[in-house]
């Protein structure tokens, strides 16, 4: 248990913090050079008696100085990961105070997260490797750490980030031009990849796409700009996401981007369908590829047809049949992506919409068509591929996947095919939240089979009724449920958290047995220190009085695994079915630092530096350590904090 003195020398230090610098930050505040508050605020400090608070520069001086010397540890972390992402999201807090040191921070990210990436792309390639002689194992690509290092700095200097983004297009361009030395002409006519653009353009639009989704569309805009002119996946995205905020100004850019494909001899088919996107299917692109490597791509749950102006839709479908009717390669020529099956695959799917918006392009794209049709193949040719009319026509809503599941599986002699059908049947049944997903998993002969589905069926039904709030029911469901101890941990502190309002005392009790089953998780598996960090967060808001000794136990059980870093926290679940696998992945905030180390930092922020220091391993401590500075310095527009923020310079 953390008690509530402190060590002397945490206090001397503090102390000497707050001696040293905060009559300095008093001083400059009184010279000319500072900046003086606006009129307006001054006239309502005076109207509200309100003055600088001396505690708040205190706890704002603390910050600044965890946050400097966090930075300075970083540099000599043999993780360059944790080295990148510590010194950019200090780098990121501390830009108000010191944009200088921010700046150099920045740089500094930036050079880790460069090294770290090509050390991580190496192992990944070196599995891949493995994987492909035998190895039966799934392998997950590596996060891009400079597009996290470019997300921050775009926010706080476009100027640094377009150096940074300048950096990778020279590290693209030397790769491509030593990888296609040798056949530089070949490399010139092949068609571009939509999926796979250059690592600087993909970053690029990336990096767009998220300030889009912050609100800052200008912003968004000045870095999205400059490669805007290439059919790209992404690019698609960025321009239908803003023309849900901007529709005049998506919609001349997609116009621009359809006039330079249709002029680009090597544009094909599968350009075509990604242009296709924009204007009939938004959020839904498909790929079909020479290789027979058919896909599609959906970011929306729902696709609704937008309103384009007619004369845009008309200038698509003329620019797309232009492409189209381009005399294809023969098949040992042919170095467009679509290949023949492609171009079949995208006439085929897109004269229904000629027919209907302009009739008279059709005869010729037919005749088109009836000349390759010996390439494509039977799906194709017949009309039965789905991906023909994905998003043009309604998906069949009467189609009940679990009920012909279930119909076959009562047909089929062999039993393994039997029980697999009865699996399926049952995951439809609990994804609907149907408790007759466990008599169907019961009909499974295969004890092993019938056990793992049995799992996976029983964490959907829990899942399913905490989505619906549903207390009564998640509360019948878990005594017999088959839960790991994380799992079941979740989804108590959910009960919990849903009981806190209109019986309190109930939900003590929930979170109390929540805290029991997360004890009894390994001592050694990090799962243990993320169920007890959960079990202190929610203790914030419903037993306060116990969160400082619950988030000490959290801390000692982290320094008895090196399996914990304090973030990302998920709850997952996996069956494996014959070829196929129900997957489910499900961020927990409240398994990571940062949000009760915010919370604490507000009510204690010594105790909570404390703390965060009681972390042996790197990680967690800087992640509890930025979570404390960051939710000082952090401020709130009209408050009183950011008055304070004016007295800085």
């Amino acid at each position: 248990m953390i008690g509530s003195t402190y060590p002397f020398p945490i206090v001397l230090m503090v102390a000497l913090i707050i001696g040293s610098l905060v009559p300095t930050l008093i001083v400059r505040a009184q010279t000319p050079e500072s900046k003086a508050p606006p009129a307006s605020l001054k006239e309502k400090r005076k109207t509200k008696g309100e003055e600088p608070n001396p505690l708040a520069l205190q706890r704002r001086t603390i910050a600044i100085s965890l946050l400097t010397s966090l930075a300075d540890e970083a540099r000599s972390y043999q993780d360059q990961t944790l080295r990148a992402r510590v010194q950019a999201r200090a780098a990121d807090a501390l830009w108000e105070s010191d944009v200088e040191k921010a700046r150099t921070l920045f740089r500094r990210a930036w050079d880790a997260a460069g090294t770290a990436d090509k050390e991580a792309w190496q192992r990944y390639e070196e599995k891949s490797r493995s994987a492909s002689r035998g190895a039966n194992e799934y392998i997950q690509s590596p996060p891009e750490l400079r597009s996290e290092v470019l997300r921050l700095s775009a926010k706080r200097d476009r100027a640094l980030s377009e150096e940074f983004l300048a950096q990778l297009t020279d590290d693209t361009n030397r790769e491509t031009s030593g990888a296609g030395s040798g056949n530089a002409n070949a490399a010139t006519l092949k068609t571009a990849d939509p999926e796979d653009p250059p690592f600087a353009l993909s970053q690029r639009l990336q990096l767009a796409s998220r300030l889009l989704e912050e609100g800052d569309i200008a912003r968004a805009l000045q870095f999205a700009d400059p490669v805007l002119d290439r059919v790209t996946t992404r690019g698609i995205f960025f321009l239908s996401t803003l023309r849900e905020k901007d529709q005049l100004a998506a919609d001349q850019r997609f116009a621009t981007m359809l006039a330079r494909t249709v002029a680009d001899p090597t544009s094909d088919a599968v350009g075509v369908s990604v242009l296709s996107s924009y204007v009939f299917t938004p959020f839904l692109y498909i790929i079909v590829r020479g290789n027979g490597q058919n896909h599609s791509s959906q970011q929306r749950e729902l696709i609704v047809a937008p309103n384009i102006a007619p004369d845009l839709r008309l200038a698509f479908l003329r620019g797309a049949s232009q492409i189209l009717l381009r005399p294809p390669q023969p098949p040992d020529q042919d170095r467009t992506i679509a290949g023949r099956r492609g171009l079949y695959f995208m006439i085929a799917r897109i004269l229904p919409l000629l027919d209907q918006y302009a009739p008279e392009l059709a005869p010729e794209l037919r005749v088109q068509l009836s000349s390759i049709a010996p390439d494509a193949t039977e799906d194709l040719r017949t009309g039965q591929n789905r991906l023909l009319t994905r998003g043009l026509v309604p998906e069949d809503q009467s189609r009940d996947e679990g009920r012909e599941s279930l119909d076959l599986a009562e047909r089929v002699a062999n039993a393994a095919e039997r029980d697999q059908l009865y699996a399926r049947a049952a995951l439809v049944a609990a994804r609907k939240g149907e408790i007759t997903a466990r008599d169907l998993v019961d009909k499974i002969a295969d004890s092993d089979l019938r056990k793992r589905a049995r799992a996976h069926v029983d964490f959907t039904l829990v899942s399913r009724a905490i989505d619906k709030k549903d207390v009564q029911e998640v509360l019948r469901l878990l005594p017999t449920a088959e839960l790991t101890h994380i799992q079941r941990t979740w989804a108590l502190l959910q009960v919990a958290q849903f009981l806190k309002k209109t019986d309190a005392n109930r939900a003590v009790e929930v979170l109390n047995e929540a805290a029991t089953v997360a004890r009894r998780i390994g001592g050694g598996d990090g799962d243990h220190a993320r169920a007890l960090v959960g079990v202190a967060s929610q203790m914030y808001d419903i037993d306060r009085g116990r969160v400082w000794e619950a988030l000490g136990e959290a801390v000692k059980a982290a320094n008895s695994t090196s399996e914990f870093s304090g973030e990302d926290a998920q709850v997952s679940a996996r069956f494996a079915m014959g070829r196929g696998a129900s997957t489910t992945n499900m961020t927990v905030d409240n398994f990571d630092l940062v949000g009760i180390f915010s919370l604490l930092a507000k009510e204690d922020i010594y105790r909570a530096v404390e703390l965060a220091r009681g972390f042996t391993a790197d990680t967690p401590r800087a992640i509890a350590t930025l979570a404390v500075a960051r939710s000082v310095l952090e401020t709130k527009k009209g408050g009183t904090t950011s008055e304070l923020l004016e007295i800085k310079n």
